[in-house]
């Protein structure tokens, strides 16, 4: 028995999203509490598991801000430092007509990047069945360290490593970095959500099957591949199984922030309840269908770790879809 479900480590920030205009026509934003990690534990609090973050912000208002929001959604966040010299990350985020967004990072130094190995709660990544990561706590070399070590400590202990590769090309000094850093982690995986653009980048194919196929053949750790493919839907690849699953198209988009990490957390909840053994078609339907609902809701709200759906929510769309 493990005291947490899940540890996610990674990026904590505030994500400024557009909200109209002001009476001088200036655009106002938001500030929207966000990063992939904490979201994804945002959402399987909401589906009551027991949930902690790893992870580092500026001892600031927005610092602060993140903090008390993640409690508010029941994340313990005993593991969070807060950095006195570097000021928590911000993300300046532009959404065009069909809810795509375009990122303007202030990061370079930001609190995120600044956690470090002795920082590490080694008794929390040793007391969890599934240790999640991303790429972005990978980008500078003091974090990327701190993050392969709690990597091997969680592995160690015996968790299921859950990895989202979140390519994010303006938070990186080069794209080969990048690519190296998201084969690293999908080679520790046994878990992936991976969008169709990273796919991509890290296969140099559009085709989503043959991408998946060429990553299971180098990386035969991955024990369930899942795919994201925006409006299109998503796939899951285990074992010799793959089912495709189209996505919920009812209208009501805003922005996509957090549909991803949303996706991600209803696979992990689904992986807690049935293991990654003997997983069949049905099963996998099943988890699909779940995580396009409660991904495509988030995409009807503003921001992510506040926007998360009740489970009766998700509930609700696939009875009537």
């Amino acid at each position: 028995m493990k005291r947490y479900d899940v540890v996610a480590l990674g990026e904590l920030l505030i994500d400024f999203t557009e909200n109209g205009a002001s009476e001088q026509g200036n655009p106002v934003f938001e500030a929207n509490p966000g990063g992939a990690p904490c979201n994804v534990l945002a959402m399987l609090r909401k589906l009551e598991r027991q949930c902690a973050f790893v992870g580092k912000v500026g001892n600031d208002m927005f610092g602060h801000q993140l903090k008390a929001v993640a409690e508010e959604a029941g994340i313990d966040m005993s593991a969070l430092r807060m950095d006195d010299a570097v000021h928590t990350t911000l993300a300046f985020v532009k959404t065009d007509a069909y809810g795509d967004r375009d990122f303007s990072f202030y990061r370079n130094p930001g609190a995120d990047m600044m956690l470090t190995e002795d920082e590490l709660p080694l008794d929390m990544l040793r007391d969890t069945r599934i240790f999640h990561f991303g790429t972005l706590s990978m980008t500078h070399e003091a974090v990327r360290q701190a993050t392969k070590a709690a990597v091997q400590v969680a592995k160690a202990a015996g968790a299921i490593v859950s990895f989202d590769p979140n390519l994010r090309p303006p938070l990186w000094d080069s794209l080969n970095d990048a690519r190296a850093q998201m084969l690293w982690g999908l080679s520790q995986a046994d878990v992936v959500k991976i969008a169709d653009n990273e796919i991509a980048f890290l296969t140099d194919t559009s085709d989503y099957e043959r991408g998946a196929t060429l990553l299971r053949e180098r990386f035969p750790n991955l024990r369930l591949l899942n795919v994201t493919a925006g409006a299109n839907g998503s796939y899951a690849f285990c074992g010799d199984k793959k089912v495709f699953v189209p996505s919920y198209l009812l209208g009501g988009t805003v922005e996509t922030t957090g549909a991803g990490d949303t996706f991600c957390a209803s696979v992990l909840n689904f992986v807690l309840d049935h293991g990654l053994e003997c997983l069949s078609r049905e099963d996998l339907r099943t988890m699909l269908r779940y995580a396009n609902a409660a991904a495509y809701l988030v995409t009807t709200r503003k921001g992510a770790i506040r926007s998360m759906p009740q489970p009766c929510q998700v509930e609700a769309i696939l009875n009537e879809h």
